[in-house]
């Protein structure tokens, strides 16, 4: 318990959107069946990190201060918002749902700045190449995810002007700037400073998923378009910035292969268990929903043919993750804790 990493949270990210992406694809009996474990994972988490922050706050506070390991906390946020739209789409709870996007706008406010707050006035800091990674885009994923859960929520309350729609568009939109902002000091670090295998951690995934949601959080405002003037008048801003998201998530793929070759290929880097490879396979799952989103709110049928590969490698990491983690469970190994790319 002392040495949970605080991305753990990852877990309920990447079986809540997996959960959705089988459904979304005619899978739904495989969907259905992860909701239940998806529920218990987030309860666990919950628990665990609770009982985390009782016991050892020292370790909790160092954790949050940590420039690798502080930005693990946002998949909290982002878990809550998933395992929301999980049970809104596969199940309709909407109330549920509704508790569940409350509870992450207030997480999201809380760690928002007091991660930031605290990386930036802290005295003795990383080298750029030490302290940013792939991780810190976890930051814009949560913003994401309360958008998408926003605005999935918005035509279960009608009647409520132009509020709800207002507050998904500037988290949105938030998120887009947060992406920029991050993105450019990753490729820099990327290009410009030496890398071992070992810098390749399983989260540099984040990178297209973190450009996934926001093609998905894009498409949700989009298909609220016609019950929003404000989003009404928005709706080419909307589309071209939808579609920028999704080409840059869909330029990473290559990419990201390429570099999981040299590592694991050319490198011989070791393949096992991680509970940071639950941060690879969520964006595996989001972009197959986004796609899937995407294709039918822009009116594209071509593009569905992505989504039905993405749900087979997204189920089948996810599979394999799992076998992982109940091997660990299991045979439990003392390994160090390492930091979020």
């Amino acid at each position: 318990m002392e040495r949970l990493h605080p991305a753990y949270f990852a877990l309920v990210m990447a079986t809540g959107i997996v959960s959705v992406a089988c459904h979304q694809m005619g899978l739904g009996a495989i969907g259905l069946a992860l909701v239940p474990v998806n529920v218990v994972a987030f309860a666990a988490l919950v628990a665990l990190n609770l009982a985390r922050v009782v016991r050892y706050p020292p370790r909790v506070l160092a954790d949050l201060v940590d420039h690798q390991r502080g930005v693990g906390f946002f998949t909290a946020v982002a878990a809550t918002s998933v395992l929301g739209v999980q049970l809104l789409v596969l199940l309709d709870l909407v109330a549920i749902a509704a508790a569940l996007w409350a509870c992450a706008i207030v997480l999201w406010a809380v760690l928002i700045y007091a991660v930031f707050a605290a990386l930036t006035v802290k005295e003795h800091k990383p080298s750029l190449a030490d302290g940013i990674s792939g991780g810190w885009l976890v930051a814009v994923v949560a913003t994401e995810s309360i958008s998408n859960l926003g605005g999935l929520l918005l035509p279960r309350y009608p009647g409520r002007g132009e509020l709800l729609p207002f507050f998904a568009l500037c988290f949105w939109l938030c998120g887009g700037m947060l992406y920029i902002w991050m993105i450019s000091l990753i490729f820099y670090r990327y290009t410009f400073y030496t890398f071992a295998p070992s810098d390749l951690m399983p989260p540099y995934w984040i990178n297209m998923g973190a450009m996934a949601i926001s093609t998905l959080a894009g498409t949700t405002l989009i298909a609220d378009a016609p019950s929003s003037p404000l989003l009404s008048s928005m709706e080419p801003f909307l589309r071209g910035f939808t579609a920028l998201f999704w080409a840059t998530a869909t330029w990473w793929i290559p990419m990201l292969v390429i570099l999981a070759a040299w590592r694991h290929g050319y490198r011989r880097f070791p393949l096992r268990y991680d509970p940071l490879y639950w941060g690879a396979v969520f964006p595996l799952g989001m972009y197959t929903v986004a796609t899937f989103r995407l294709a039918h709110v822009f009116d594209l049928p071509f593009l569905l043919v992505i989504p039905r590969v993405f749900v087979v490698l997204a189920l089948a990491a996810w599979c394999a993750a799992s076998v992982g983690l109940i091997r660990s469970l299991l045979r439990p190994e003392k390994v160090p804790a390492h930091a979020i790319p």
